[in-house]
């Protein structure tokens, strides 16, 4: 299977500030205006997602405990005719700076009506999960939150705990990868159009950051925090997906998305909100992808866009795997096509390899 396929089958301004992350425009963010909101959210009763709902699946809203005991809140979609006997289930994240109402809830609700439970959830102290300061990240509790949905779905009696597969969306594909790495409760995993967010943050896109560069920025970030001691709250960067102008492709796709009615949720930090200016710090030395080889023998499959500018983290990703592995290229497809676009997402592929992987 390690052979990657090629099929025709069917993470913008924020993105730049976490270019300027990884190198020196990051000196910048030190006078940045505070983007970031700094209260949790209590969850929804109502439909706010920003796809339609299935009349072939049951929804409700969840909420669970992680080991560090943040409370995470997530979608749970049920098939409607689902029978009496145990469910192969899947747990669901991303994309980097998303909600569950928007691609993750997506993939959740459409593997549902191909008949798993699947679990959407917000990751720590983003969108309606706890956790403060609001809007900051880190690759430990990230990858926890993905075994903690594993905790919440095996304890369900509509689920066969030893069925129970990954998804992880963007740069919460890296973060699934971690998780089941470590993790051997889980029997299979999809990244679709992954990054490998310790990698684009320590190196920059295409591992560009020169140590001049990343020494620049950690003597920013590492400033910055007794800016934060002594105001009591973290600054933020500067809103993302706002657009000035000249901007490449892929910032421009992510614009229309996560600005735009295709997909914008005032939850989402992609969605005109922003990360905490020192967020990187924790990314900058801790190499997620490490032990991606101990995956093995449970399969993985990558899903990327031939056309994505972030194709390179899936195909490295890929030779890192161990078998059994497999990378499917949507030869058509950008990055931000596999958030949404359901004529370009591989469901039916991705059903059927955890169907076969699950059984």
């Amino acid at each position: 299977m390690s052979k990657p396929i090629e099929t025709d089958e069917t993470c913008n301004t924020g993105r730049r500030n976490l270019m300027k992350a990884t190198g020196l425009a990051v000196a910048a963010m030190g006078m940045a205006p505070m983007a970031g909101t700094t209260q949790a959210f209590a969850q929804t009763s109502t439909w706010d997602k920003v796809f339609p709902k299935s009349d072939n699946v049951d929804h409700q809203k969840v909420s669970f405990r992680n080991r560090y005991g943040i409370t995470l809140a997530g979608d749970l979609y049920l098939p409607k005719n689902r029978g009496t006997a145990p469910l192969a289930a899947l747990v669901i994240s991303g994309p980097f700076g998303a909600v569950k109402e928007q691609s993750s809830g997506l993939y959740a609700q459409t593997m549902a009506e191909r008949g798993f439970a699947a679990l959407a959830f917000d990751p720590s102290y983003t969108g309606e999960s706890g956790g403060e300061p609001r809007n900051v990240a880190s690759p430990d509790i990230n990858t926890e939150d993905f075994s903690a949905a594993v905790d919440y779905i095996g304890l369900q009696s509509y689920v066969d705990r030893e069925r129970i597969g990954v998804i992880g969306i963007c740069g919460w594909g890296g973060m699934a990868l971690n998780a089941v790495a470590v993790d051997k409760r889980v029997k299979a995993v999809v990244a679709s159009t992954m990054y490998d967010m310790t990698r684009v943050m320590s190196k920059g896109y295409n591992d560009s950051v020169t140590l001049e560069q990343r020494t620049q920025a950690l003597e920013q970030m590492s400033r910055q925090r007794w800016q934060d001691a002594e105001k009591g709250s973290p600054a933020y960067q500067p809103p993302y997906n706002d657009l000035k102008g000249g901007e490449a492709q892929f910032l421009i796709d992510y614009h229309d998305y996560y600005r735009t009615p295709r997909g914008y949720h005032a939850r989402a930090v992609n969605s005109g909100n922003a990360w905490t200016q020192t967020t990187p710090l924790s990314f900058m030395n801790m190499p997620i992808l490490t032990y991606i080889a101990e995956i093995s023998p449970r399969p993985v499959m990558f899903v990327h866009g031939g056309k994505a500018h972030s194709r390179y983290f899936s195909e490295t990703a890929f030779a890192a795997a161990a078998e059994p592995k497999e990378l499917v290229i949507i030869p058509d497809a950008n990055h931000t096509d596999l958030y949404d676009r359901a004529d370009k997402i591989p469901f039916d592929r991705i059903a059927a390899f955890f169907n076969q992987h699950l059984a």
